[in-house]
């Protein structure tokens, strides 16, 4: 018997401050990166699906964003003069 599955893990990678397209407020949004890994007896072997977003933390509406995009973003929230703030997160992701 063989014993297979997926396993997701969500990422926060940056926290920035941005005008939401939905709600029209410019608050904090969070950009996450979500990762989901084929497991093999329940030990995560590979990640076969990665997705970006961001997430208003005013309204709640989330967007999905390429990588290129997250990435630029991310440069944004660590530049000196960025308008993101906080430190990078690099914790444990949240499992799903």
């Amino acid at each position: 018997m063989i014993i297979f599955g997926t396993k997701g893990y969500l990422y926060q990678l940056a926290i920035l401050t941005l005008v939401c397209g939905r709600c029209g407020n410019p608050s904090a949004h969070t950009l996450r990166k979500r990762v989901t890994k084929f497991t093999l007896f329940f030990v995560p072997l590979f990640p076969f699906s990665t997705k970006y977003a961001t997430q208003c933390t005013f309204c709640g509406a989330e967007q999905q964003v390429t990588r290129e995009q997250a990435e630029q973003l991310q440069a944004q929230a660590h530049a000196p003069n960025g308008q993101g703030y906080g430190q990078p997160h690099h914790q444990q992701p949240y499992q799903s």
